[in-house]
């Protein structure tokens, strides 16, 4: 059996996670609830979290390499999972990127670990951002997905304020199995994300 590494704070951290209690609301409160006003034959109709993933993008990491390393580490603390660095797919003169270069780190989030990621998003970290007024309704793509960005890493609790060194936005895109935005944008509200009407 392989050791745990111990400077890794993702490392283990699936098995301690408390079975996720969103998971449980959307079995007994948002099935019957979204089969009765969508007019589902089968539960298995209703929408559900697919996956949630997080991009961070860095600018030219190659230029200075802590950079990257801290955007890294503040990643893995956001969401208990080790991300995968991003690599340029072509060059971009205008922004001084080369082919290949390292440009950000991201993170895919499925299962429990997801449904504790997007009740921490709803009911912790977007009510922090400063004048929050909600989030807006027209962010979906048409096929179910919702997209947000946040401009910086500090509204998350798990970042210490002593290892700060600047300020990182990301994109969070919420991948639902909705056919439509209307289901994504009923099933996002009844989980807890706070969306605006208009």
């Amino acid at each position: 059996m392989a050791k745990k590494d111990k400077n890794n704070p993702a490392e283990g951290a699936q098995a301690t996670l408390p079975p996720a209690r969103l998971l449980q609301r959307q079995r007994d409160t948002i099935v019957p609830k979204m089969s009765e006003a969508f007019k589902y034959s089968s539960p298995m109709q209703v929408p559900r979290l697919d996956k949630i993933v997080i991009n961070m993008g860095t600018g030219a990491g190659d230029k200075d390499p802590k950079n990257l390393e801290n955007s890294v580490r503040d990643m893995t603390l956001i969401t208990g999972q080790k991300p995968i660095v991003t690599v340029a797919k072509k060059a971009v003169s205008n922004f001084k990127i080369r082919e290949g270069m390292k440009i950000g780190c991201k993170v895919t989030l499925r299962g429990n670990r997801m449904y504790h990621f997007f009740d921490r998003l709803a009911t912790v970290v977007l009510p922090r951002i400063r004048d929050f007024q909600g989030l807006s309704p027209k962010s979906f793509d048409g096929r179910g997905n919702y997209a947000l960005g946040l401009k910086e890493q500090l509204v998350f609790p798990e970042i210490p304020y002593d290892s700060f060194d600047r300020i990182r936005g990301m994109d969070i895109i919420i991948c639902t199995t909705a056919k439509t935005d209307e289901e994504a944008r009923y099933f996002l509200k009844e989980m807890g994300l706070p969306l605006r009407d208009k």
